[in-house]
């Protein structure tokens, strides 16, 4: 199927695990860490190309005129209307590896043709500008990155953005920057969107905010590639929730209690996430510079599936094998649940890698 996202559906159909280090969502907030949500509730509003309380939240957030922001239903449906919008049968997409396959799934989708570029282990997954150039063809229309890198966490120098920029603006090419993850840093960094209209930022609410019930995305780019995302919405999903884009609102009235919240779990259980990696002789990592996920391999391993299974029929303890990034020799583990699940999950983790010697 040239739609499948392999590990979209593992995700949705694996069983459920006690200490579930598989997941990357930031622990979901309550109705109560969101001051003022109950009154915001309504179920009528104009929405017709977003929600415009919304779109100027955003764009006052982000440094952006408004009208160079759309909304979507999370990063992953802001991910797919870029690709709608831009991509005919027949282009060519350069996507990193190892990546995140549902951003391989989509071009697939709309019939348009996967092309690689690493981001490497020894090159501590930094991007590299000359890799893409190697890459990049005539038939080129989307460069896709993620900042922070997902698996890995890595985030994506400046200096080797704008290097790719004026690679692909040569060919007639955008860059889509996946920024998911970039707000969980809680350093503010200015969206890749910032750097000409060559460039396009996709995120949301949910992974840095522990929002992700309100599927609240958003696309930042050029006023003529939101017209055409705008466009692409029409067929694909019309408009969004206005229920959700209420919400949404209130929940950019809150951000930086929400980023408090996200720092305070983050700082803690990403200290106990190092600790532990640290102390592995059996593991290699490269420390992620933000995000919720880290991608160690296994000395000795090629595949992790095997693994992965038995910690998790053993041990109830999920994480996630690195075949679905194309990198079977690693696994991604999440640290962005709650502490004390964290702390368990890590300590059977560490009691299967110690079965293994």
């Amino acid at each position: 199927m040239r739609y499948h996202a392999p590990y979209m559906e593992w995700a949705k159909t694996r069983p459920a695990a006690r200490f579930d280090l598989a997941i990357s969502n930031v622990l979901p907030c309550s109705i109560d860490d969101l001051p003022g949500a109950a009154n915001a509730l309504a179920l009528n509003g104009a929405n017709d190309n977003g929600y415009a309380p919304l779109i100027v939240s955003i764009a006052e957030r982000y440094g952006v005129d408004a009208g160079h922001v759309t909304t979507a239903q999370g990063a992953s449906g802001a991910n797919f209307l870029v690709c709608a919008a831009l991509l005919s049968p027949g282009d060519d997409v350069l996507v990193e590896r190892p990546g995140y396959d549902p951003l391989m799934a989509s071009p697939r989708l709309l019939a348009a043709n996967i092309v690689r570029y690493d981001r490497t282990f020894e090159d501590r997954y930094a991007i590299d500008p000359q890799r893409i150039a190697d890459a990049i063809t005539p038939r080129t229309k989307l460069v896709i990155v993620t900042s922070p890198h997902n698996p890995s966490g890595i985030i994506a120098g400046r200096e080797a953005l704008q290097e790719v920029g004026r690679i692909a603006a040569a060919y007639g090419a955008h860059v889509l920057v996946d920024e998911v993850y970039l707000d969980s840093t809680g350093t503010p960094v200015a969206p890749a969107a910032r750097l000409g209209d060559t460039f396009i930022s996709t995120s949301s609410l949910t992974k840095s905010y522990g929002l992700s019930g309100l599927r609240c995305g958003w696309i930042l780019s050029s006023a003529a590639v939101a017209e055409r995302v705008r466009r692409a919405r029409d067929v694909v999903d019309g408009t969004g929730s206005i229920v959700a884009e209420r919400l949404s609102v209130v929940a950019f009235q809150h951000l930086e209690h929400l980023m408090a919240r996200t720092r305070q779990l983050l700082d803690a259980n990403g200290a106990v996430m190092n600790a532990f990696l640290q102390s592995r002789r059996d593991l290699e990592y490269i420390p992620p510079e933000g995000g919720t996920v880290a991608f160690p391999r296994i000395r000795g391993v090629n595949d992790t599936r095997a693994f992965a299974e038995r910690l998790h029929a053993d041990r109830d303890t999920a994480i996630v094998p690195g075949r679905f990034f194309d990198a079977p020799a690693h696994f991604r583990v999440g640290f962005s649940g709650a502490p004390d699940a964290l702390e368990e999950g890590l300590s059977r983790l560490g009691q299967a890698l110690d079965a293994l010697a």
